[in-house]
Formats: C-alpha cells, structure tokens, sequence
C-alpha cells in the first residue's frame, strides 16, 4: 500500500517531527475526516507500506530525517510545490528562492527521480499573467533542470472552499490552457524535464503535456525499487485522476501556508485553532484518543509483486 502523506495538510513543512515519532513507533491514527469517532490504524511497516508520497510546499524540516528514512527500506516519492506566487496568495509559504534550494538538496539525497516538480495551481489575473508564469516558469526549470526530470501542472479548479476562500478567481481560459501548456512544455523540453498534467478535463497533448498520474506506477517503482502487482486499479478521487490508490494520514483545516487557492482549508481560524491542538507525541495528528473513539485496524496490503523475485 502507498500512505499518502498528504493532499489534506503540508506534513513535511509543519509535522515532520511528529511522522517521524509514528515511523519509530510503526503506526499512525487517523481520524475519518466526515465522521470524526471512527479512527483508523495504519501500520507504518516495510511489510505493509510499499511507498511514503510526500506532498509539500516546504521540505526542509523533513531533510534531516532522510537518512533514517532510507534506512527504514520504505520507498519515498516527494512532490513538491513551487510557483511564482507572492504573499498575496501564499501568505506563509517560504521564499520560493529557499525552498528550491531545499529542492536541490532533497533530490541530492534522494535522486531526482525521486523528486517532482508541481507548478500548480495556475491561475491567472492582472497580476500574475500568461507572460508572468511563462518568464516564472523558464527561471524555476533553469534552476531545478539537474534535480528533477518531472514536472507536474494543473489549472486551476474552483472547488467552493475556493470560491470562499479566494473571491474573484476565474477559470483559465481554454485558449490561455493552450497556449500556457505549449509554452511550459517547450521551456521544460529545453531543461530536459518531462512535463504532465493532472487531472485535466482539457487534452493538452497536442500542446506537448501529456495526462499523467501523480502517482503513476512506473514512480513507484523505481522510488521503492520494487515491481508492482499488474492490477492495482486507481484511485477515482476526482474526475480524470489517474494515480495509484492512496491512503492519505493528514487531516483537513490543518495547514498553516493558508494559500488562498487552498481545497483542503476554509476556515483559517479553525486552522490556528487545529493547530494549536498538534502533539508530536500523539498517534493522531491532531489532538489525543478519545473516550469514544471507534479504532479499527485498517485494511493493509503491499503492492509489491514478489512472484518477480521466485524466479
């Protein structure tokens, strides 16, 4: 199985302390986030857990503990996010200068086949133009060409938790799609990084980006140095996803980037008040056990086809 650490939280920016301590302790609770009581206990072991995916706008809390993660023999995929975006969309996101820098050193010590690049979510406005990402966009591969041969782009989509959270944000255009994707794929093509898209109604494959899955067999594989089992399925989170099933250990309302662009936050009161509540000490990610909390033992297998190693 692939833990997802996570599409509802930044844990390599703000709990890495704490995925650490239940890496060492060999599980992990998470909390249904729709029906709170209802927990569920993920084994944190290399018999169970085939591949960690780290999503992040920040990986430099996580850098330290990388050598007793690879020490552990679990697979390790990291995606992290830089876009051109200032204060006024990702108000508590570190120096974009900073975190490539951190870029550079993850893929140093990982391999950059174990590092993707995600320029997402595009948008564009007065400010942050077809033009701007376009001359953004050719710095960022400039620099990060050596530590990467992937990048990832999607356009963005406006959930409600959008709407509320970013008043007066629209849909890129088909046409600005268009030519933005023929764009990037170029400059990406000039740095020797293969760009893909995620999850987009749009075909951009006449404009040189392929569909692609996030978390795509073929990462896994070669971020764990595993092969997989043929049928796997994905994970049919959302429309037009292609990945690999996931379980992801985060928890909504938690993230204190407080992007405005943000799914996965829409309070960000709640999200201070969230925070507040971490424990690094915990099983869970948020607060302690409960007197009625209802823990089960998750449903765990590997992927990993061992039939490949009999012969």
């Amino acid at each position: 199985m692939l833990i997802f650490a996570s599409g509802r939280t930044d844990i390599p920016a703000f709990y890495s302390e704490w995925f650490m301590n239940r890496v060492r302790a060999g599980f992990v609770d998470v909390r249904n986030p729709y029906y709170g009581e209802h927990v569920s206990r993920y084994k944190l072991t290399r018999d169970l857990v085939d591949c960690f995916i780290f999503c992040t706008k920040n990986p430099a809390p996580i850098l330290p503990y990388l050598d007793e993660l690879k020490s552990r023999g679990i697979g390790m995929y990291f995606h992290v996010t830089i876009t051109p975006y200032e204060k006024d969309i990702e108000p508590n996101v570190p120096e974009k200068s900073a975190v490539m820098d951190s870029f550079i050193e993850l893929s140093k010590a990982l391999g950059k086949d174990r590092v993707c690049w995600r320029y997402d979510p595009i948008f564009i406005n007065e400010k942050y133009s077809v033009s701007f990402h376009i001359k953004a966009f050719r710095a960022m591969a400039e620099k990060l060409r050596d530590s990467t041969d992937r990048c990832i782009i999607s356009f963005i989509d406006l959930y409600q938790k959008t709407k509320k959270n970013f008043p007066g944000v629209k849909e890129v255009s088909e046409n600005d799609q268009k030519f933005l994707a023929s764009s990037l794929s170029r400059i990406a093509f000039e740095n020797g990084i293969k760009i893909e898209s995620c999850a987009e109604k749009i075909d951009l494959t006449s404009c040189g980006v392929e569909p692609g899955a996030c978390v795509s067999r073929e990462t896994v594989e070669k971020a764990a140095g595993i092969h997989l089992l043929p049928k796997i399925g994905v994970s049919l989170l959302r429309k037009h996803c292609l990945c690999l099933p996931t379980n992801d250990i985060g928890a909504y309302n938690s993230c204190p980037h407080l992007c405005k662009y943000c799914y996965a936050n829409y309070d960000a009161k709640l999200v201070a008040k969230n925070y507040a509540l971490h424990n690094p000490q915990s099983s869970f990610l948020l607060g302690d056990s409960k007197e009625d909390d209802l823990v089960k033992n998750a449903r765990q297998k590997s992927f990993r086809d061992e039939q490949l190693f009999l012969f």
